[in-house]
């Protein structure tokens, strides 16, 4: 049934790989009964595939699950994968002394999308809204993206650059 493909620029042990593909068949399997043996996990190392994000060379860690849905299968179930995927990553992949030992990898998880008709999302750090709620997502989210922004991440800083130039925030009568 589902499919997740974790798409990786960091190095990953064996280990790591069992470890995460775990976590995420017992994430889905927990949160929507899908049989454990429904839950297929692959590992794509994309170390040396040119990716770009906002026009922009980057490279990053990316989870794409592919699952069913349907009205028994509310956004808030799939919000809740989401995190928890990113959860689970986090405590494998991006652990403390994985980051003292490899200080110069970007080890963070970029995105995890659960892919059915785009049922949920997470993207840099945040949930993504569902369709038609991106100027609400915006207002909710500006005061962390301008914080991450002064911080020194660029991509939130050119995120904060193009919602000021396009006047996002100025539509406040949908919310």
């Amino acid at each position: 049934m589902p499919l997740f493909e974790i798409q990786h620029v960091v190095p990953l042990t064996d280990a790591q790989k069992d470890d995460l593909a775990e976590a995420i068949t017992q994430i889905h399997a927990t949160i929507f009964t899908t049989p454990r043996v429904a839950v297929n996990v692959k590992y794509t190392d994309v170390s040396n595939v040119l990716m770009y994000i906002a026009g922009k060379r980057r490279q990053g860690n990316h989870i794409i699950g592919n699952v069913r849905v349907g009205p028994a299968r509310p956004q808030e179930d799939f919000d809740k994968e989401c995190l928890e995927i990113l959860a689970a990553w986090n405590r494998i992949v991006a652990t403390p002394e994985e980051k003292k030992n490899a200080p110069n990898l970007d080890l963070r998880l970029r995105s995890c999308f659960l892919l059915g008709g785009m049922v949920a999302g997470y993207e840099a750090g945040f949930l993504i809204p569902p369709a038609g709620g991106d100027v609400k997502w915006l207002h909710d989210h500006i005061a962390s993206f301008e914080e991450q922004a002064a911080a020194g991440d660029e991509d939130m800083a050119d995120l904060v650059k193009e919602v000021k130039e396009r006047g996002m925030l100025k539509n406040t009568t949908i919310f």
